[in-house]
């Protein structure tokens, strides 16, 4: 029995992986998404991803300590806690079944689904920079955002401000929006927007829907080993580590 449950959790993940993005990207665009938001062992239960780079990679812009930290405990214990929660629960473990009725969901499978979908895209949407060279987005990414937001300088100064602004913890986003087609074109409607604490654009309590292509983490765990209550220091040094070809692929569907 234990078995025959452990190959349901696994195949219901994964299928919900697939619809998830099959909704968002379609059926023939589905690596991206798969590689970023989750892994799952022959357990069937979640597991912590490994990081791309190094712990102290980031540095100087996020320290190895709070890498570290925020990777090996904070996420481990979204991905623990949300095991544990799954274990009696009977209804739709997928992604699509979580987060499109997140708002009826327990508190622990909620929090903890989200804590470990958004830190999986989190972490895959970093890159060191050493150098402190100008990070920019390039290709199609950057004409939407001109598109969309007049020019790329507008886009960051609305996207720290939101970020910034953002009560107690949460995070921001830049999403294709599932509800706007984006025009003549074909450049998508992009939006930013932002949740509190582990809520995300995929989840019925949003307050705009879409597909994640950049996220940020503003709870004080992401950052006040370095930058202590000054958030708006951390955002501003995020934009140099920032992985805009992730970004670029995620809105591609690649």
């Amino acid at each position: 029995m234990e078995n025959d449950r452990r190959d349901f959790l696994k195949k219901s993940a994964l299928l919900g992986l697939v619809g998830l993005t099959a909704n968002l990207i379609g059926k023939d665009k589905l690596n991206a998404i798969e590689d970023l938001t989750q892994k799952i062992n022959d357990g069937g239960k979640f597991t912590l991803p490994a990081l791309p780079y190094a712990y102290n990679a980031l540095e100087p812009f996020i320290d190895a300590q709070t890498m570290e930290i925020h990777h090996s405990k904070h996420h481990q214990a979204y991905v623990d806690k949300l095991n544990k929660a799954l274990e009696n629960y009977k209804g739709d473990t997928t992604w699509t079944g979580l987060f499109s009725q997140a708002s009826k969901l327990d508190a622990s499978i909620r929090n903890n689904g989200g804590g470990h979908f958004n830190h999986s895209l989190f972490w895959q949407l970093l890159k060191a920079n050493p150098t402190g060279s100008v990070n920019l987005p390039s290709g199609k990414l950057m004409e939407a955002i001109v598109k969309n937001f007049k020019s790329f300088d507008d886009f960051k100064k609305e996207f720290s401000e939101k970020a910034t602004k953002i009560f107690g913890s949460g995070w921001c986003w830049l999403i294709v929006q599932s509800s706007a087609p984006g025009d003549q074109s074909g450049i998508p409607a992009l939006k930013i927007m932002t949740t509190a604490n582990q809520d995300n654009p995929l989840m019925d309590v949003a307050t705009e829907n879409g597909k994640p292509i950049l996220a940020l983490d503003v709870w004080e765990h992401a950052y006040y080993l370095k930058y202590q209550n000054k958030r708006a220091d951390y955002i501003n040094n995020w934009w140099n580590i920032v992985n805009w070809q992730t970004a670029d692929n995620l809105l591609a569907g690649k």
